[in-house]
This record gives structure tokens, C-alpha cells and sequence, in this order.
């Protein structure tokens, strides 16, 4: 693997140290990772994007890699990484950057897009607006089922809590995000099997995996591991033993419980968001705004009729971009269709 041309900072970003990779000189291009993910998710991204005339900037989020790993949930907050965020931003002394967001990351970006609009001179997210697992489907915030009504077996929905859609949900079949919220078996999982874990995680969420075997599997007595399947020894076409070896390390942390700690609390903070998100949920996105997706993510089992709430809540778009052969992970699995999707989009936005 070639060295990297990218360098690494750690920045104050209002009380948290957020470890950074940056290349490149011009208007800032910040990109933000989800779970599983670092700020090394984005780099097929860091030398085009310098190349083009941008100045690349690719975090660990709160929780991960080389930034500050609070186990306190308060800290995972929407509000709070909204903040964070910001302050990233003042850091490097852009009053306004482009915001290029995955999983997680995806969720901060469209948060950045609606509650701090001032900031975003254009938006890139690879999953749907308000269908994060603490949103509400963009459907508003209107409650549509009348009180007493069963609890929807939807991820993101106006109606009841997420906790309670969750636990609705695992009665059927294994959730991770029903699984997620209890302090200790998660922890206690995974910290000893970190590797086998990401590299079946990253596999099932791939164009080739299969996330949805979990249905077959109850999630009385069962943890995450027992739900994923098994995935082929690397290397993968889109992920080599190198760099495979990275995204593992950058999870490894002294305290075992803090390994997984930035994604685990943001499971767990989906209730405390979707209070917060109340007062946004009407809000529509209106920062240039282009849709990035894998045609095979298979996490888009959670997102119903999607499409056409993106086309009519976030009056912004530009466009709406499959990218085939890719699943979650697609700025990674085709980093070259991707990247001919987005560079183009900066440019006009200049």
C-alpha cells in the first residue's frame, strides 16, 4: 500500500480532540464516517478531492480512532455533535464547508444542512434524509397513529419512541438497535472479537454480504455475532489485508468497553435525538444537496418509499445518484464512480 499523502492533526473542537487527515489546499471538504468506520473510511476520497482544488478533511467522530472517546452517552448527543461540528469548522476557519456524510455521518450532515444552514455550502449524504434511526421517515412531526395504536415495526417513524419501534421489532428477530441499548453485552461481545466482528459487519453491509440473515436468528440468548454471517477470508475487491488491518487498529482502545464506544452511544442516544429532533422534523433541506447511494446497501430495508419523501422534503437536490456494485460502504467499495459523482457536484457549487 502506498503511503498516504494526507498528514493528521488533533483539533479542539469545542471541548472534545477530534483526530483529522487532511490534504490539499482551497475550500474545505469536511467527510464524515459512520459505523463501522474512521476517518481512513475516506481514503480513496483524499487525493482526488486535493487534485480537484479542495482541501480534504476526513475525521474520526467523536468515539473512534485517534479522537477523545467519552463513555458518558450525553456527549453523543445530536446537539452536541452538531456543536462539535461547528467548532471543527472554526477551527479551520471556514465560515462555510461541504459536509459529505455516511452512516452516522450522513445523520450529522443533514443535521448540519437543517439546524445550521449558514454553514453548508453544499451537501453529499449516501443515506436518506430523517430515515436515520432516530428520525421520523420525514413524514413530520405530527404523530399519525392514534394513542393506544400498536407500536410500529418501522426504524424511523413520527410515532413512539425509537426504543419502543426497536423492541417491537426484536420480538420478531435479532436487532442490532434494540440489542445496542443495554450498557454490557455489546461491550462485553465484541471487545474480544474485535476483528471478527468489523470484518463480518463490513461484509454484510457490502454489496455481497447479507444484513438481513439476522431474521432467521431470535434475539432471546443471541448477540450480534451469532446473527452475523460468517464472511470469505480477505482480500475483498474493495478492502485489502492492509487496509483492513487499519480500520482494525484504529478501533483498539486500553479500555475494552471503548472500543465500539462512539458507535454503541449513538445507538443509544436514538431517543434522546428523536426528543431533539422534534423541533427540526418539519424543516426541509434546502442547501444544494446530491444523493450518493449504493444500489445494493442493504440498509435501505429500513428506508420505505424514500425516494419519493427525498424528492419532496429536500427542495435542494440536485440529484439522486445509484452507484452500482456498491453496498453501504460505497465511497469505499467504488471509490471511482463515487468520486466521479461528487467532484463534479463541488465544482459547480464554487
Amino acid at each position: 500500500m502506498d503511503e498516504p499523502g494526507w498528514q493528521e492533526r488533533k483539533i479542539d473542537a469545542g471541548g472534545v480532540t477530534l483526530h483529522a487527515m487532511e490534504q490539499g489546499e482551497g475550500p474545505l471538504v469536511l467527510m464524515i464516517h459512520g459505523f463501522p468506520g474512521l476517518g481512513y473510511s475516506w481514503r480513496h476520497q483524499m487525493a482526488p478531492l486535493a487534485a480537484a482544488g479542495f482541501r480534504a478533511v476526513a475525521i474520526d467522530s467523536l468515539g473512534y480512532g485517534g479522537s477523545d472517546r467519552p463513555a458518558a452517552q450525553h456527549c453523543y448527543t445530536a446537539d452536541r455533535m452538531n456543536a462539535y461540528l461547528l467548532a471543527l469548522l472554526d477551527a479551520y476557519g471556514a465560515d462555510r464547508a461541504f459536509i459529505i456524510g455516511q452512516d452516522f455521518g450522513a445523520q450529522y450532515a443533514w443535521n448540519m444542512a437543517v439546524r445550521s444552514p449558514e454553514r453548508v455550502r453544499g451537501l453529499i449524504a449516501t443515506i436518506p434524509y430523517d430515515y436515520d434511526m432516530a428520525g421520523r421517515a420525514m413524514l413530520g412531526s405530527a404523530q399519525r397513529l392514534p394513542p393506544g395504536a400498536p407500536v410500529p415495526l418501522e426504524a424511523a417513524s413520527p410515532d413512539y419512541r425509537p426504543t419502543d419501534r426497536f423492541a417491537a421489532m426484536a420480538r420478531n428477530h435479532f436487532l442490532h438497535l434494540h440489542y445496542f441499548q443495554t450498557i454490557g453485552p455489546a461491550e462485553e461481545e465484541l471487545a474480544g472479537r474485535s476483528a471478527e466482528f468489523l470484518q463480518r459487519l463490513f461484509h454484510a453491509l457490502s454489496a455481497q454480504g447479507d444484513l438481513w440473515a439476522w431474521k432467521a436468528v431470535s434475539s432471546q440468548g443471541n448477540g450480534y455475532l451469532d446473527a452475523l454471517p460468517d464472511a470469505p477470508p480477505l482480500p475483498w475487491p474493495w478492502l485489502s489485508e492492509q487496509e483492513f488491518a487499519a480500520l482494525v487498529k484504529g478501533y483498539d482502545h486500553p479500555d475494552p468497553a471503548r472500543r465500539f464506544i462512539g458507535g454503541l452511544n449513538s445507538y443509544r442516544t436514538a431517543d434522546a435525538n428523536w426528543e431533539i429532533g422534534h423541533a427540526w422534523a418539519d424543516a426541509d433541506v434546502t442547501v444544494p444537496t446530491l444523493f450518493v447511494y449504493g444500489a445494493r446497501d442493504p440498509s435501505f430495508g429500513f428506508f420505505p418509499e424514500w425516494e419519493e419523501r427525498l424528492r419532496r422534503r429536500v427542495p435542494g437536490l440536485r440529484d439522486i445518484v445509484p452507484i452500482e456494485g456498491a453496498g453501504h460502504f460505497v465511497q469505499q467499495e467504488q471509490p471511482g464512480a463515487f468520486n466521479a459523482a461528487i467532484i463534479p457536484f463541488l465544482r459547480a457549487l464554487l
